[in-house]
């Protein structure tokens, strides 16, 4: 076994391991585990046994497992990135909708005032 790998698998290991210590303490939902630890085990397997890669990446007719993993990636990172990018786009929105929402009860508040006096 290559230090490569042993310093990789070690690397996976400890993310999976904040993956487990945020879900325990509520920072990620029971999908956000399931994925992030789908993620990093598969990479985990596939640093382990780079054969295994090999193999999936002629079943699929990629020459090299390297490429396949590779591509993988580029493509499970973009879908994360336009995810990150739609939440982003909603929390805008949200944020828009509430300083409208605060910004019109002020003022009615200081329309109230005025009224009164």
């Amino acid at each position: 076994m290559a230090i490569t790998q042993i310093m990789l698998f070690l690397f996976l290991l400890f993310a999976l391991s904040r993956v487990i210590v945020r879900f325990r303490s509520a920072e990620i939902s029971f999908p956000g585990l399931i994925l992030w630890s789908s993620i990093f085990g598969m990479a985990s397997i596939a640093v382990m046994f780079p054969s295994l890669t090999s193999s999936f990446a002629n079943a699929i007719g990629i020459g090299r497992g390297v490429d396949a993993a590779l591509y993988l990636s580029v493509v499970l990172l973009f879908y994360l990135v336009f995810r990150l990018y739609v939440y982003m786009q909603d929390v805008r929105r949200e944020i828009s909708e509430l300083v409208t929402q605060i910004a019109i009860r002020d003022h009615e508040k200081e329309h109230e005032k005025s009224a009164k006096h």
